[in-house]
């Protein structure tokens, strides 16, 4: 192709606006498409019998001749944990990771059993990538995982760079932010920047990693017997503070929780962690210590029914259980939309007569990863874009961002804040609202990548909410009539506790379909009948909309 010719970048998210996970940002053109990121987001009790949220793929699949490559900022789930889901929905040709994220990835496809010929390819700050017109780079940022990166895409119509999670943190636990390299690319001309907007509500600087230790070691000072610690199994950083104190005070590590071992043994592996052998101890050892000789590791911060936290709470975990005299940790802060299960873990604990420490003013035990205001101000000077498009937040987080950017002297209508699948087109060093590309999400039950549909988590909703209604009738399909009044079988509503209003919904249910059978009809007319007939009497009656389903038999 004429490389004179100008052909307009798009750039758009698939998830990760307008919430807080499911990250996924795409930098298109007619030819190729470049995705930065592809995560996943926990569901909350909003979405019963769910595992994972990913984003919706169809763009991708109805372009897939395009899809060149991905690239990852770091190692964290909602940035890494769609990706099996991807690699088995469309071929991605190269996946290219930092170290640790990389073989956070790799662990991953052993799980869900994919090739281990798909290719995955390490970089750092050196390397520089060509896919067709798209030129890419990285730059080392501070986060609460080692190797975290922002990605900078040179593109004929201007240069994109987007930050990554990151904050300004000036005393990390592992290598400094490059702002060298950032103020770098700031000279040089930025046209579009993407950033971090999670902690954009905070004032101020966010906490260093540092600050974190010493609340660490407070509690580990100030608990007189067994400690458990639960956070996130990628908070790599985190998990090594923890190791550090437990060998200042001489406790012995049990981890709990899959994929909390299997992060421990990938870091340790590459060095990220360092504790000696023997400090770690099997859960059939704990016997042979005392209470104050032992902390434990586990995940289950944010409340997840089937993380270990929970199932030691609620007395089903094999090895172990709550007894008085225990202090339990909680080393994060609540995800939105957990907060309900959070406090059933909590509560649980407390009555099994635990001591629970949680993050307030008094325990500042979880440092944030992302950056306050002061931070975002700073970026925002340091690259001197001339458009900005707030990333990684819901939408307050995502508009306040923006306002932050105006007060630093990007023009207002040079920010833009988008919802998942809106589209900026950059050409020729301008930025403009274009059009719009399918999105929405994507909800794994298991690890069957085809997942459910949106429809289909409204009929879970209404289940869980109002209940479900079986409508049995059965006609004489020769004849045309109705053979028995209708059967009524209902689960968790609210007027199956009266007999009386069953009876008399059936009676007129009953007169309807008798009433319709008299012309010709189709089943699909009747079941729709049934529907209407049976979900006003029962809205009339309970003020709810429970699911209706009509079920049709025939005798020839």
């Amino acid at each position: 192709m004429d490389k004179s010719i100008s052909m307009p970048v798009s750039v758009y998210a698939l998830g990760g606006l307008g919430e807080v996970g499911k990250n996924m940002y795409c930098i298109e053109n007619e030819e190729t498409i470049i995705i930065i990121d592809c995560g996943v987001r926990f569901p909350g009790v909003e979405f019963p019998g769910i595992d994972y949220v990913v984003p919706d793929f169809t763009h991708l699949k109805n372009n897939r001749n395009k899809v060149k490559a991905l690239f990852v900022t770091h190692g964290h789930e909602d940035h890494i944990g769609g990706i099996p889901f991807l690699v088995k929905s469309l071929n991605i040709p190269a996946i290219y990771a930092p170290r640790l994220a990389a073989a956070l990835i790799r662990n991953k496809f052993e799980e869900m059993r994919l090739s281990d010929k798909l290719p995955l390819i390490e970089y750092d700050e050196k390397t520089e990538v060509s896919v067709d017109r798209f030129k890419v780079g990285f730059f080392r940022v501070t986060h609460s995982i080692p190797d975290s990166f922002g990605i900078v895409v040179d593109t004929p119509e201007g240069r994109i760079v987007s930050t990554g999670d990151f904050k300004v943190d000036l005393t990390p636990i592992g290598p400094d932010i490059n702002l060298t390299r950032m103020a770098e690319l700031g000279r040089e001309g930025v046209d579009l920047l993407l950033s971090d907007s999670t902690n954009a509500e905070n004032e101020g600087y966010t906490p260093s990693e540092k600050n974190v230790f010493d609340a660490i070691d407070d509690v580990f000072a100030k608990a007189n017997g067994r400690l458990i610690i639960s956070t996130f199994s990628s908070n790599i950083s985190r998990i090594q503070q923890i190791c550090e104190a437990a060998n200042k005070h001489g406790r012995k590590i049990m981890i709990i929780g899959r994929s909390m071992e299997k992060a421990m043994e990938i870091a340790r592996s590459y060095g990220y962690i360092k504790t000696l052998d023997d400090s770690i101890i099997k859960p059939e050892e704990i016997k042979n210590y005392k209470s104050n000789q032992i902390v434990v590791i586990c995940t289950g911060s944010q409340g997840e029914p089937m993380a270990a936290l929970s199932r030691i709470a609620n007395g089903e975990h094999k090895d172990l259980y709550i007894a008085p005299g225990d202090t339990v940790v909680f080393s994060s802060s609540a995800i939105p939309g957990n907060g309900i299960m959070i406090d059933h873990v909590v509560n649980q604990l407390a009555r099994c007569g635990a001591d629970v420490v949680t993050n307030s003013i008094l325990n500042d035990i979880h440092s944030s990863g992302h950056p306050s205001k002061q931070e975002l101000r700073l970026v925002l000077k340091i690259f001197q874009s001339h458009y900005f498009m707030p990333m990684h937040g819901e939408y307050r987080m995502l508009l306040i961002h923006s306002q932050i950017a105006n007060e630093v002297g990007i023009p207002e209508e040079n920010c833009f804040v988008l919802d998942n699948g809106d589209v900026l087109e950059l050409s020729k060093g301008k930025v403009k609202r274009a059009y719009q590309v399918e999105h929405g999400n994507t909800y794994i039950d298991g690890k069957d990548i085809k997942g459910l549909a949106d429809g289909v988590m409204a009929d879970r909703r209404i289940l869980t909410s109002d209940g479900m209604v079986v409508v049995s009738v059965t006609i004489d399909s020769h004849n045309n009539k109705l053979i028995d009044s209708p059967l009524i079988v209902t689960k968790g509503v609210v007027a199956s506790h009266s007999k009386r209003n069953i009876d008399a919904c059936a009676k007129l249910i009953e007169k309807a379909v008798v009433e319709k059978l008299l012309t010709k009809t189709s089943f699909a007319e009747l079941k729709n009948i049934i529907k209407d007939v049976a979900g006003n009497y029962l809205y009339d009656k309970t003020r709810s909309h429970p699911m209706i389903i009509p079920v049709i038999m025939t005798k020839n």
